[in-house]
């Protein structure tokens, strides 16, 4: 099994039990700091599935360009996209919370196809 299908699979194993484990991430407005509020197992949650994301993004890089617009576009949207779940009657709080956390692997591996396209255009002759 190769790293395009483990890293997917673990991320979506990890955020599933942090769904059940952690519950939502609470998010701090921005005109009062911005952030998250990351108490207890959430912020181990939180490095375990950006660590997912970056190890996926700097072993298996995105080298098209559209393919990491969209990346890095789904990092931004899911997360605000994932809030309309939540009128979903019974199970739309937990939808929204597993995209929420599944958005912060794919995350890291934006952070990841940003660093290797930096590097490629460093490194260029």
């Amino acid at each position: 099994m190769n790293i395009d299908k483990l890293a997917p699979i673990a991320a979506v194993v990890v955020a599933v039990i942090a769904v059940f484990v952690v519950g939502d991430v609470e998010f701090i407005p921005f005109a009062e700091g911005g952030g998250y509020v990351l108490d207890g197992s959430a912020q181990w949650f939180v490095l375990v599935l950006m660590l997912i994301g970056l190890v996926h993004g700097l072993m298996s890089p995105v080298t098209d360009h559209a393919s990491q617009a969209m990346v890095i576009v789904a990092a931004f949207a899911f997360p605000r996209l994932s809030d309309a779940l939540d009128s979903i009657p019974v199970v739309g709080m937990y939808l929204d919370q597993f995209i929420d956390h599944l958005a912060i692997a794919i995350a890291g591996y934006a952070i990841a196809a940003l660093i290797n396209e930096t590097k490629s255009r460093i490194m260029a002759d």
